[in-house]
């Protein structure tokens, strides 16, 4: 059973789920308005540019976890799923993602935004296995800090490694859609590397190395 890996911002919903959250949170005044959305804005560009300090936009983008109860946040998050993720979840993202499960493979996302934001989006494409940021927890609470190996760019293949040899699967014959050339690490270790609504970076390797590129947005 062939693994079939695949991004979730900009691959399988139509935008970024870890800036919308920021916009979110923005529209709903949980944080200072003019400021977090200044440095959203330019985060979201330096991780477009491939300059992004992984590490300064964790310390930004998880801050406002620690602030609400994991009740409060898991309310705030349904309203952010109905809001601004449903209708970006993209139908053929999902009808790619039923053909991968029909035959068996075994599904897995691999993304850079945390697992409190990812992981209800991720199972209503029907995905079980999920590598994300790990945010760390004390007395129920989040901390607002990153817990082990951030997912994200030779981080991917870090966390991905360890996955393998955690569940004793192989990446043999694996598949990896992303429409971003900071996966360009992950891309180049698989069988199947397959660029989606690529950025123009990952568009140009891609035409290069004559790998797969997929439109899931017409």
């Amino acid at each position: 059973m062939p693994l079939a890996i695949f991004d979730l911002d900009n691959t399988l919903i139509a935008g970024d789920s870890d800036y919308l959250w920021g916009e979110f949170l923005v529209a709903k005044k949980l944080v200072d308005a003019e400021y977090f959305k200044q440095k959203n804005d330019e985060f979201y560009q330096d991780y477009e540019n491939g300059t992004l300090d992984i590490f300064a936009y964790l310390e930004f983008s998880l801050a406002p976890l620690a602030e609400h109860t994991k009740d409060q946040l898991n309310t705030l998050h349904e309203e952010f799923m109905l809001e601004y993720i449903r209708p970006i979840m993209l139908p053929q993202a999902q009808a790619l993602v039923d053909e991968h499960k029909a035959k068996g493979d075994t599904l897995l996302v691999i993304t850079a935004t945390n697992r409190f934001v990812t992981e209800a989006i991720v199972k209503s494409f029907g995905i079980e296995n999920l590598l994300a940021i790990e945010i760390e927890t004390k007395d129920g609470r989040y901390t607002g800090k990153c817990e082990g190996v951030p997912s994200f760019k030779e981080g991917k293949v870090t966390r991905l490694q360890q996955w393998i040899e955690q569940h004793k699967v192989s990446l043999e014959g694996a598949y990896f859609y992303s429409d971003s050339h900071n996966d360009l690490p992950l891309l180049k270790m698989v069988d199947h590397p397959i660029a989606v609504n690529p950025d123009e970076q990952l568009n140009e390797v891609a035409i290069e190395n004559k790998w797969k590129i997929l439109d899931l947005r017409s």
